[in-house]
């Protein structure tokens, strides 16, 4: 189980999210969530699949709008943003999709590179190659540069998805299934790598999953989500020793079913 994170700063909240409601039509998806991510922080959100993990983290940064409720980012109310103003906040939240979107036709360095030329026209090939020598050598694979995604494992385009979110120096970040579809080694590689990731880039991260595993492993405080709404948060130890029926089924969906 993770260590928790010495370098939590409790006084600094850099995601804070209040009586949040999201419905499509007559489907109900979130029902009053309240969520404090603090600077240095991992934060899982736990839950099974559809219940309205990956409709919270594309509100947070406005891909999605509440019907009710405030999301603030970084000081900001994000239901308040012009696009301009969004697509400056998205520079300093890195969201890692579960699909890795990675481009089929473009080698792994310039995969990374994309987002550096798009966002600052006058960097410099010699800073691009740096920051991508300095991203790919964080995952671990500096020796695809030159490969194709169609030619990684599903772990290493993980990984690499990764990366790209990091090039742009991100102060926080968001990780949608991180371990989806992965096997369990490869799972304990990126679980690894998101803790890495926090130590060595100082990042907040806010982590969806279903996956008990990731969460015990990455999260510094977890909140469990069903139908829409948390029904537990704390520490690992503190959610999963408490007798609510909820909670065990949770728990016998990840390693008894």
């Amino acid at each position: 189980m993770k260590q928790r994170n010495a370098d939590i700063d409790k006084n600094e909240v850099v995601i804070s999210i209040r009586d949040l409601y999201k419905s499509f039509g007559s489907n109900r998806v979130l029902r009053g969530v309240d969520l404090d991510l603090h600077k240095g922080e991992n934060v899982v959100v736990l839950g099974r699949s559809g219940t309205g993990k990956s409709v919270l983290i594309k509100i947070i940064v406005g891909l999605l709008y509440p019907d009710a409720g405030t999301v603030n980012v970084l000081g900001r109310d994000v239901n308040t943003l012009t696009e301009a103003d969004l697509r400056e906040l998205r520079m300093q939240v890195g969201f890692s999709f579960q699909s890795s979107a990675l481009y089929d036709s473009m080698t792994v360095g310039e995969n990374l590179a994309f987002p550096l030329r798009r966002n600052n026209k006058r960097i410099s090939n010699d800073q691009v190659r740096r920051m991508v020598d300095i991203v790919l050598d964080a995952v671990g694979l500096s020796q695809t540069i030159n490969q194709l995604p169609a030619e990684l494992s599903g772990g290493q385009r993980k990984r690499i998805g990764i990366a790209r979110t990091l090039i742009l120096k991100p102060q926080i970040m968001l990780y949608d299934e991180p371990t989806a579809g992965l096997d369990p080694i490869t799972c304990i590689e990126i679980n690894n790598l998101i803790n890495e990731v926090q130590r060595r880039f100082n990042t907040s991260s806010i982590i969806i999953t279903h996956d008990l595993t990731c969460a015990k492993e990455t999260g510094d405080s977890i909140a469990v989500m069903q139908e829409g709404k948390f029904v537990a948060q704390g520490s690992f130890d503190e959610v999963f020793e408490k007798e609510n029926d909820l909670i065990k089924s949770f728990y016998q969906y990840n390693f008894i079913q």
